[in-house]
């Protein structure tokens, strides 16, 4: 069983979602991929203290802190391969910024050539089911390019400077 609930940001309407214990899922309105983790079996539940955690971690982060992703317990959906990649998402510093190609190089096996891995490491950071807290808008392409966002190029923008990043990143 899976629960959800809504948290209104200035993005707009974000879901939640949880497993009962760990956040497991976090989209913005009409973000691609929504709620594409949830099971069908899955209900209405606002009390759970994993939403209320998540809720003040997004307020804190929009508000200008810089909260710890290891404030939450998050237990993402997805393959070893995805896994890896978030966990090196969520090693990205507030104010900086990494190319897919640099997160491939990290995730490659000893010996691979991580240029070969840097469409699957795309993959699972357009994947990324808990968006913001797994700051897969730390992300560029290796030109410099803003690249898409599953959530919308204009919400990477707004998070990007809020988190401090200018100029021709943001």
């Amino acid at each position: 069983m899976h629960y959800f609930t809504t948290y209104d940001s200035p993005l707009g309407l974000i879901t939640l979602a949880s497993d009962g214990e760990s956040l497991i899922g976090l989209w913005l309105d009409g973000q691609k991929y929504h709620s594409a983790s949830m099971s069908e079996d899955k209900s209405k539940r606002d009390d759970l203290p994993i939403f209320a955690l998540a809720k003040n971690w997004l307020s804190r982060y929009f508000d200008g802190e810089k909260p710890s992703v290891s404030e939450l317990p998050l237990a993402p959906i997805g393959s070893a391969f995805r896994q890896d990649v978030w966990r090196v998402l969520c090693a990205i510093p507030y104010g900086e910024i990494v190319t897919y190609g640099n997160i491939a190089a990290q995730v490659a096996p000893d010996g691979s050539k991580s240029g070969s891995y840097s469409r699957a490491v795309g993959g699972a950071v357009g994947h990324n089911p808990i968006s913001i807290i797994i700051p897969c808008h730390r992300v560029i392409g290796s030109s410099g390019s803003l690249t898409g966002y599953a959530g919308g190029v204009d919400k990477k923008v707004f998070l990007l400077e809020l988190e401090g990043i200018k100029g021709d990143m943001a």
